[in-house]
């Protein structure tokens, strides 16, 4: 795949970090692991990591596996409110 001539503005890194935070979110509250929600949508875990990482933008046809699999509209994944912060462990 080619790549991308010019980096993404800084508003669409942003979005695509708290779009990764939602999906972490969900598949926890689903009690899913990041391999459980692989298996469902047919990638591999490295993929979830690096959606939740915010390091790669999910296909669209990914979105609407893992809103299926979350149980999740897919409306409230992509534009839903922010989750809550995380903890530093």
């Amino acid at each position: 795949m080619p790549l991308r001539r010019t980096a993404p503005p800084p508003w669409a890194i942003d979005r695509r970090r708290l779009l990764g935070q939602r999906i972490a979110h969900h598949r926890r509250t689903a009690g899913l692991s990041q391999e459980d929600l692989g298996d469902l949508i047919g990638v591999e875990r490295r993929t979830i990591q690096r959606y939740e990482a915010g390091s790669r933008d999910p296909r669209y046809t990914d979105l609407l596996l893992i809103a299926a699999a979350l149980d999740v509209d897919l409306a409230e994944l992509v534009r839903g409110e922010d989750p809550p912060a995380q903890a530093s462990p």
